[in-house]
């Protein structure tokens, strides 16, 4: 169903509102969706910031790799708020608009943390590799000035990115119709409602979406191909045994975050279908956020006793207060 654009636009017909599709006509599927993306939403946020918590008040975990993790899950927090709020609301009331400049904002934060997070993928293989294949060197390699700077060199990528294509992308001309058929302000769902040709558009996304993804994910297999060929040649299984289980966490996070995006943004736009990439976004934007402190707490011994230590201070200052 298109919705009546004529209210939302200015004397140039250039659309200043859009709004998003209804997700079903039957009520109790959009509350059945509801509850189910808020208890998500609600583990993810909760969960991410308790593994933050933990590492910033645990010295046992002021480490290169805890300090990636942090910086990952304060990541997951944003790119889970940039969009699941506004998609909360338009699963239950009738008030499904955001303005462009609403849209604008919500595509730029998107972005920001999505790129951010395959660039820190990234560094964290780099981290392991160094650590496996490189251990007598490692402290002075990934000090805390180098892992400062590649944090800083992620978001920043990530940042210059956003800023480019939300720009390039909000600079198009909307003339109707203005219905999102999406659950947020992504990048194909916002160009397909642009007016003329948007090939150049397109083609800017999918070279951004190469470089951005593809090249983090080079890396990570060229690091975690020398941490094989390394760990392959170590005499002691226990030895071997250790040093994978460092890596299986990143290894599985990676896999979810790189799958699920690559199906998105990679595939011909003619296998694009709304059902499908609507599924998608809500595996990559609330699933896979959720599921990230639950394998880093639940395959990490350190991870779990520091989280225990500092859920028991909460509870010992809690009848004081």
């Amino acid at each position: 169903m298109n919705l009546n654009c004529s209210s939302w636009q200015d004397y140039g017909m250039s659309i200043k509102h859009f709004a998003f599709a209804k997700f079903s006509e039957v009520t109790e599927d959009c509350f059945l969706l509801f509850t189910l993306i808020l208890l998500m939403f609600l583990a993810s946020v909760i969960g991410n910031a308790l593994i933050v918590l933990t590492i910033w008040t645990s010295s046992v975990l002021h480490t290169p790799m805890y300090f990636f993790l942090a910086n990952l899950s304060l990541l997951e927090i944003g790119y889970t708020c940039s969009v699941i709020p506004k998609m909360l609301q338009s699963l239950v009331s009738e008030a499904r608009g955001i303005s462009r400049e609403g849209c604008a904002t919500q595509m730029f934060f998107f972005i920001l943390f999505a790129i951010s997070e395959c660039c820190l993928l990234a560094a964290m293989a780099f981290d392991r590799y160094m650590a496996i294949c490189s251990p007598l060197h490692y402290a002075a390699r990934m000090s805390r000035g180098v892992c400062a700077h590649l944090a800083m060199v992620s978001w920043g990528v990530g940042c210059m990115i956003s800023l480019g294509q939300t720009n390039y992308i909000f600079s198009l001309n909307f003339c109707g119709p203005c219905e999102i058929n999406h659950f947020f302000c992504d990048l194909p769902p916002i160009l397909a409602l642009a007016c003329g040709d948007t090939s150049h558009n397109e083609a800017a996304v999918f070279v951004v979406t190469i470089l951005c993804i593809s090249s983090p994910f080079l890396l990570i297999t060229a690091s975690y191909g020398r941490i094989l060929a390394a760990v392959l040649v170590m005499p002691s299984p226990e030895g071997r045994h250790k040093a994978l289980s460092t890596c299986s966490s990143h290894l599985l996070i990676v896999t979810l975050f790189y799958g699920s995006g690559s199906v998105t943004y990679l595939r011909p736009k003619a296998s694009h279908s709304p059902g499908v990439d609507k599924l998608l976004a809500l595996f990559y934007t609330v699933v896979t956020s959720m599921l990230n402190p639950i394998i880093y707490s639940l395959r990490n011994k350190d991870v779990k006793a520091a989280l225990r230590r500092t859920l028991s201070k909460k509870k010992v200052l809690t009848p004081s207060q």
